[in-house]
């Protein structure tokens, strides 16, 4: 009966084209269930096939469980119970039981044949889709199989994949029998095997078509940087030239606009500008807002984002319907784009310039024509009048050496004075953390320089809150919080 085993997996492994190991394992399956029905309550049983010589045993197995977490003796041991028969074995482990073996010949054929084509069709599944993934091919082509409650299943070789309706460009009507093409978005596993996901709506999809029309995209002559989309509607791209002979906007667009053309028709109409890269930010801001004419930018470094100034006649076209436009510009350079108008512009310098005038009349205690003078070459903060090199403020008309010596001193004496300030508040608000078991003198700085100077403001936090303001473990931030919590529960 042993050679018959062997022979059965040799000759499945063979015909299905998948590994033994897979074979043998769905086999074990198949006797582990049909061994089974030998018992009237539920039971756990193993099957253990011998690789080498076919033969194989039987065991029933029970998991090793504490007093608290034990739920039915079918299926589980207690401890005490099951150190009676292996002193050695722990909580989590099993205990197992010898079964006389059924035999292999009088097992339900049906049954088993059923289990071990069922587990050698997802071996077959996983196998064609791993070998699909190791090509790196994101772009499918495919026809669709059938439509199921407005998704549609799409066939691509022998793979099905799963194409959502909030996948699909808004208004498409996808039918059977329809190609279409699509990017792979991601592969969900679940009980029933692998699932291929398909985007239609994924930026990617407009880059992955163009480098099917663009061979010189292939060859490596020109590239895509970034793109965006707004689905069914307008999407952007944004590419640069490795050779300067070669015109990276026209190529793209092709003889006639053939290959923008061809890109656009596969999105149901949606419009594609193809915008030029640039290293400088200021510069791939305005050619991502194209065709719109922008009169100025300030960049704003600190927190990343432009102010885009534009002529009043410009502004709609700037913005976009629906400010499409700015939004699509937003996604495809990284950067925050505030677009305004230059009375919008003059009247927001107007209100930064009196703030900063205001600080610094305050704070350095001078007069106004003093603070203009700062404000004028630049200066907006109290550190920077503390700490810019000695030698570029001395280069400011109107200020001599004496005066510039005395405003570095009074702002390096205001920023001192905050600073204790702030290191006292931190002492202060630090005493009730640091009544908490667990909490140490670091952390509960650390929390109080975060704005977390109470138990009760420790408690309201969850745990992944904590983790990202303090960079603890979750189990530490866990053990705070509850013991934080305690009061709740007295």
């Amino acid at each position: 009966m042993s050679r018959e085993v062997l022979l059965l997996v040799d000759a499945l492994s063979r015909e299905k084209n998948v590994d033994k190991e897979v074979v043998f394992s769905a086999l074990e399956s198949a006797l582990a269930s049909a061994t089974k029905k030998r018992f009237d309550d539920e039971a756990d049983v193993r099957v253990a096939i011998d690789r080498n010589t076919g033969e194989y045993e039987s065991f029933r197995c029970w998991e090793v469980m504490d007093d608290e977490t034990f739920e039915t003796p079918d299926l589980h041991i207690k401890l005490e119970e099951a150190q009676k028969h292996d002193p050695s074995v722990e909580l989590g482990g099993f205990i197992e039981e010898p079964l006389e073996s059924i035999d292999f010949g009088r097992i339900g054929a049906q049954a088993a044949k059923q289990v071990i084509f069922q587990k050698i069709r997802d071996a077959e599944r996983e196998q064609i889709l791993s070998d699909f993934m190791a090509r790196k091919e994101h772009l499918v082509s495919g026809t669709v199989k059938r439509v199921e409650r407005g998704n549609a299943i799409v066939e691509f070789g022998k793979i099905e994949a799963f194409l959502p309706r909030d996948q699909m460009i808004p208004k498409e009507n996808l039918r059977v029998g329809d190609r279409v093409k699509a990017h792979l978005l991601r592969v969900d596993r679940g009980q029933r095997g692998p699932q291929v996901i398909l985007s239609r709506t994924s930026p990617e999809l407009v880059v992955k078509l163009f480098e099917l029309e663009v061979p010189e995209i292939e060859e490596n002559i020109l590239e895509i940087i970034n793109a965006a989309r707004d689905p069914g509607s307008r999407a952007k791209i944004a590419v640069r030239s490795h050779d300067q002979r070669i015109d990276p906007i026209g190529t793209c667009v092709g003889m006639r606009g053939s290959r923008v053309q061809s890109v656009t028709n596969e999105l149901c109409g949606e419009r594609v500008d193809i915008i030029l890269w640039a290293e400088d930010p200021a510069t791939y801001v305005i050619n991502a807002l194209s065709p719109a004419e922008i009169g100025s930018i300030v960049v704003d470094e600190d927190q990343h984002s432009m102010d885009v100034v534009v002529e009043e006649e410009n502004l709609a076209q700037a913005i976009g319907r629906g400010g499409q436009n700015v939004r699509l510009a937003s996604e495809l350079t990284g950067w925050t784009l505030n677009i305004m108008t230059v009375a919008q512009s003059d009247e927001k310098h107007t209100q930064e310039f009196s703030k900063v005038l205001d600080l610094f009349v305050e704070k350095l205690d001078v007069d106004e024509e003093v603070a203009g003078i700062l404000v004028n070459e630049g200066f907006n903060t109290l550190e920077e009048v503390a700490y810019v090199p000695i030698e570029e403020m001395l280069e400011i008309d109107g200020l001599d050496e004496g005066m510039v010596e005395e405003l570095r001193s009074r702002a390096r004496n205001v920023l001192l004075t905050a600073a204790i300030a702030s290191e006292e508040q931190v002492e202060h608000g630090i005493e009730d953390l640091l009544k908490l078991d667990g909490m140490d003198d670091e952390t509960a700085r650390a929390l109080a320089n975060k704005g977390i100077t109470t138990q009760e403001q420790l408690a309201d936090l969850a745990e992944d809150e904590l983790v990202e303001l303090s960079g603890m473990d979750g189990n530490r931030a866990n053990s705070l919080i509850m013991a934080a919590r305690a009061p709740w529960f007295a």
